[in-house]
């Protein structure tokens, strides 16, 4: 059983990164497609098991994701992505807290960054999880 839920709120971790999720019932829909059966009662208390939020743009967002997600829409201006590296452009004097900002949210596939003034350049373990980096940045980029 405790397997079963560490399973299933993993990947309720990787859906609300990777998709822009605003109901339960979606996110119960994709679960559904990733593999799992649960009713949306199972869901919410995931929810609040795992500290999930929502913003005010009605997106749920993982608790260790809301700091990321305030310095990437605040502040990054641009992202770049050659296969398992991504370059994140931000305001001058910014990319050393969003790196850290990146670090501390212990993503999956994330090897590491290094900050410059402006720039970041972030390390991902694979292409794939670097295009999935880039869409998570891209995602909280446009969450205002």
């Amino acid at each position: 059983m405790v397997k079963r839920r560490n399973n299933r709120q993993d990947a309720i971790r990787e859906i609300v990164r990777g998709k822009s999720i605003r109901t339960q019932r979606v996110l119960v829909s994709e679960l559904e497609a990733a593999g799992f059966t649960c009713t949306q009662a199972t869901v919410s208390r995931d929810i609040a098991d795992m500290g999930l939020r929502k913003l005010p743009e009605g997106i749920y967002v993982l608790a260790e994701d809301l700091h990321l997600q305030r310095m990437v829409s605040e502040l990054v201006a641009d992202v770049n992505r050659a296969d398992n590296l991504i370059l994140v452009k931000a305001q001058p004097g910014t990319a050393p807290g969003i790196a850290a900002a990146i670090d501390a949210a212990d993503l999956p596939d994330v090897v590491g960054s290094l900050a410059g003034n402006d720039t970041i350049l972030v390390v991902a373990s694979s292409p794939e999880s670097g295009a999935s980096f880039e869409s998570l940045i891209n995602k909280l980029r446009n969450v205002r």
